[in-house]
């Protein structure tokens, strides 16, 4: 399968993301690397956040003329914090598969609060993670589960096919799964009836922060 310029900006990111997160998941929780391991979720502000800075310009669905009314953008944040109040609902065994892959827990060994590996944490998961997940799971790939030129796919002609098979994967990278479905269609569902993606990458920032604020509040840090 050869994949278009296009596509592997998309792509790419989102890979990184994921090794960095496979490396997390292997680090030991102590000290044996010589460093605190959990500082290697910078590496996502670093290197995933440097493509989507440097590929900016191949994003043109989050150039300047594609961003949302102030009516798009309050739709954006209700459905964002409805998702929030929901992924925090859908915890129940039978809910999840698995475990995290690599979980955070800014805490010292006296159970005190890391308040910069917290901001560290919260800044990936509210600004980078939306911006880089929408372009992978909306952007890109249900788009081209609807046609493989996938750039000339209009969002708001994506069928319920596309839309579904895109939510399933979606799901599948995600313990919560059930969290995970009602996150990604709703996400979806935005970008398809705007047509455009900054109202899914608002929704998803806004879930995020609030999910990441509650977990700092309640210390319910498998959440993160």
């Amino acid at each position: 399968m050869n994949l278009s310029r296009a596509a592997l900006r998309r792509c790419i990111p989102f890979a990184v993301f994921m090794a960095l997160l496979t490396l997390r998941s292997v680090a030991p929780s102590d000290e044996r690397w010589g460093f605190d391991a959990r500082w290697l979720y910078g590496l996502n502000l670093l290197l995933v956040g440097g493509l989507l800075l440097g590929w900016r310009r191949d994003y043109g669905e989050l150039a300047r003329q594609n961003l949302p009314s102030a009516r798009e953008f309050a739709w954006a944040a209700a459905v964002g914090l409805a998702v929030f109040a929901l992924w925090t609902l859908l915890d129940a065994p039978w809910m999840q598969i698995g475990k995290p892959a690599a979980a955070f827990v800014p805490v010292d060994a006296q159970g005190r609060l890391e308040w910069p590996l917290i901001a560290l944490r919260w800044l990936g998961a509210a600004l980078l993670v939306p911006v880089m997940e929408e372009l992978f799971w909306r952007s890109f790939l249900m788009r081209w589960l609807q046609a493989p030129r996938f750039e000339a796919v209009d969002p708001r002609r994506v069928g319920p096919k596309a839309l579904a098979l895109s939510t399933f994967v979606f799901m599948l990278a995600h313990p919560l799964w059930l969290a995970a479905i009602v996150a990604g269609l709703a996400y979806a569902l935005l970008y398809r009836r705007t047509g455009k993606l900054w109202p899914a990458v608002i929704a998803h920032g806004v879930t995020n922060g609030a999910l990441g604020l509650w977990v700092v509040q309640t210390g319910q840090w498998q959440f993160w």
